[in-house]
């Protein structure tokens, strides 16, 4: 069973953490290199091409830097990691002519370099000024910050829904899956306790099919429109008559509903604990920097600055 959504509002406190996003951009095939490149390393590959190759621990490396959720998603599509795959054998590939070229010699590439370096270690450093103690924040904080969001701490209604989907690839099928549709639709109705088996073995959606057609607990908001309005129309245990969407037909069973609610801290507590947390660390390092700024002597020259701005790239 799918964990309710939260909604949670940012106006009462400025609380929840931007998710790290993980950025999947597609693969395009890399040119050869035409220089001799060194041989493979030996051991095990998750992908090679060419010289290159990602290996298992550089894999891991990339699901280790994305929060634990992300992580979890990512696990279980494999579309996309295999997307990232070819990306990253595409990135290296380049970058394996770059380097035969002496490329990162070059001036301009040498100064961006250095910038990015000085932004990794001012960024790793300041992190580790700016610890947060591990016993924050206290279970009266916690609470603190859960009273002073809880009017923001909604879960919407949710509707636990059952379907058997049958898809058409071929306009011309149209009319044969919709009476198919039909005689399924007709089948549940008359008897709502063998949906379940009826999902199994007809519906083409496979993932919820094994599960007897059930797709989970979820708010309306994250239905197909058409289905969307069906749900809302049914009683838990009923049936619908066939849905059609743009992918096909769909035959709807509502087997539970959950009305809006306040969601509670003990749900909430490792997501507002992150928070946080995140927030304490963020305020420790501003005041590390402005600490740094009232004990050093600070001199602005306000004609070299003028000098500057006056100056046309």
């Amino acid at each position: 069973m799918k964990k309710p959504a939260m909604v949670i509002g940012v106006g009462a406190v400025a609380l929840l953490v931007v998710a790290v996003a993980l950025v999947l951009r597609p693969g395009s095939a890399p040119v050869a290199a035409q220089q001799s490149a060194p041989a493979v390393a030996a051991g095990p590959a998750v992908a090679r091409l060419g010289n290159q190759q990602v290996t298992p621990a550089e894999l891991q490396a990339l699901l280790a830097t994305v929060p634990p959720a992300t992580r979890e998603q990512l696990r279980g599509n494999r579309e996309a990691l295999e997307r990232w795959i070819r990306t990253r054998l595409a990135e290296k590939a380049v970058l394996e002519q770059a380097d035969a070229q002496g490329w990162a010699q070059r001036p301009e590439v040498a100064r961006q370099t250095r910038a990015a370096t000085e932004q990794i270690v001012f960024r790793d450093y300041l992190r580790s000024v700016s610890e947060v103690p591990a016993d924050y924040p206290s279970a009266a904080e916690l609470q603190q910050a859960y009273d002073a969001g809880k009017a923001n701490w909604q879960t919407p209604p949710l509707y636990r829904v059952s379907q058997i989907f049958l898809g058409v690839n071929d306009p011309q099928n149209l009319e044969s899956v919709r009476k198919q549709a039909a005689e399924l639709s007709k089948k549940a109705q008359a008897s709502p306790g063998g949906f379940a088996a009826l999902a199994t073995q007809y519906s083409q959606d496979r993932a919820s099919a094994e599960r007897g057609g059930d797709t989970g607990l979820q708010p309306l908001q994250q239905l197909v429109p058409e289905v969307r309005g069906a749900v809302a129309r049914l009683k838990v245990g009923a049936v619908s008559d066939p849905v059609q969407s743009a992918a096909g037909f769909h035959v709807i069973k509502l087997t539970e509903q959950q009305p809006a609610r306040t969601a509670t801290l003990d749900e909430l507590r490792d997501q507002l604990t992150q928070a946080l947390r995140a927030q304490r660390q963020e305020q420790i390092a501003q005041a590390y920097l402005d600490g740094m700024l009232n004990t050093a002597t600070l001199s602005i020259d306000g004609a070299e600055l003028n000098k500057v701005l006056e100056t046309k790239p």
